[in-house]
């Protein structure tokens, strides 16, 4: 596989190893560290329920957001709802780090994924963590990135290079996906010069764009990180209002790339679904339809048998909250309209059927109120999430 991932940008090295968490024997464990220090940013579920590494890492980038080293992500354990002893497993973990890598403890950032209510076994994670430090490597993105996964089906890497500077990225996500920043969690890295407050803006509207509208089953997780780190190498600092921009679409558009691999990568998914909800009065109403469709049952069922019932469609969008009117409406799968002024068009079924039969599935929906739009990624529904879901942990 082509490096695309964390260590694409220069004075990154990544590596992953097993260190017995999974009951397999695979990769479970991911290390990625800078040559130097980083600035870093972050943003968290908004679940009230938050694992151990969520509150650790943001007690850590209140603190400590220009001199981040180093994140470590464990998999096959969530370290979430373990109390006490999960927050002191989550500083054991920094500190073990920190010795076998030679920084401060309140340089490491963690991360973890699995299940929950489980306690972390942290002599494997010591472990795992020294194995790690040697074998720590420019060409280690990738196999960090497996380490990753958990009922993922494959890894998502995504890189950009410009002349200026580079951005690379790895995410982990199948199920548990409803990002308000799903278990969701991804590892950004550049080599430009920024300021963490700079960093921390762009982060955000990145993540509004891309992160932020994606959904595969409804589910916030407990563990929910995006992290994002900035160690300068390039020599290219990001400094005036043009150099932000520039950085924050490319920032963008690492972040929408690793999320729609996430959306297409959903339990037991068939088809990816993009949803485009325009005509609203403002883009906080069209996101809101967006996800009432997308976060739909009945809509998602139907994709996966091919049904194409619109009447599910035009009812999410009148239960999301959002003032609309039918009359105003016009639905679209694919290029066929299916729905116009409140009434169904006179169009083929068997073309409307064609066009949610396909791999990919494309969905608008125009309300007929303003000029605001916005795009939501997901995937469809099938049998085979309730088959992973309904058997989790055994």
């Amino acid at each position: 596989m082509m490096n695309q991932s964390v260590t694409v940008p220069k004075g990154f090295k990544a590596t992953g190893v097993a260190c017995g968490l999974k009951k397999t024997n695979a990769l479970d464990l991911a290390l990625i560290a800078s040559e130097n220090d980083c600035a870093g940013a972050g943003v968290f579920t908004t679940n009230r329920v938050q694992a151990a590494p969520v509150i650790y890492d943001k007690e850590i980038l209140g603190k400590n957001r220009d001199a981040i080293h180093a994140v470590v992500i464990n998999s096959g354990c969530a370290n979430a709802c373990t109390g006490e002893d999960g927050m002191r497993d989550a500083r054991d973990t920094a500190r073990a780090a920190a010795n076998a890598l030679g920084c401060r403890a309140n340089q490491i950032l963690i991360l973890s994924t699995g299940v929950i209510g489980v306690r972390l076994d942290i002599a494997k994670v010591r472990a795992g963590i020294a194995q790690g430090a040697k074998s720590l490597s420019s060409e280690g993105g990738n196999d960090a990135s497996k380490a990753i996964m958990t009922t993922d089906t494959r890894p998502k890497v995504f890189a950009i290079r410009n002349s200026q500077f580079a951005i690379g990225g790895m995410a982990k996500g199948a199920g548990m996906i409803h990002p308000n920043m799903a278990t969701l969690l991804s590892v950004i890295t550049t080599d430009a010069k920024i300021s963490p407050a700079r960093l921390d803006r762009a982060l955000r509207i990145a993540v509004e764009k891309s992160f932020n509208r994606i959904s595969v089953d409804g589910d916030m997780s407990t563990n929910d990180t995006l992290l994002v780190l900035a160690n300068g190498a390039s020599g290219y600092e990001i400094s005036n209002a043009q150099d932000i921009e520039k950085f924050t679409e490319a920032l963008t558009r690492v972040a929408t790339d690793l999320a729609k691999q996430v959306a297409r990568d959903g339990e037991g998914a068939t088809k990816f679904v993009e949803i485009v909800v325009s005509g609203a009065r403002a883009e906080k109403d069209a996101a809101r339809v967006a996800k009432s469709i997308a976060n739909s049952p009945l809509v998602k069922t139907a994709i996966y048998g091919a049904d194409a019932n619109w009447g599910r469609v035009v009812c999410a969008a009148g239960y999301s909250g959002v003032e609309v009117e039918p009359n105003k409406m016009a639905l679209w799968f694919g290029d066929v309209n299916v729905f116009k002024n409140g009434t169904p068009t006179q169009y083929n079924d068997a073309d409307a059927t064609r066009a949610i039969s396909n791999a990919e599935v494309f969905i608008r929906l125009d309300l007929g109120m303003g000029e605001a739009s916005t795009t939501m990624w997901t995937c469809d529904l099938s049998h085979d999430y309730v088959t992973i879901n309904g058997k989790y942990r055994t």
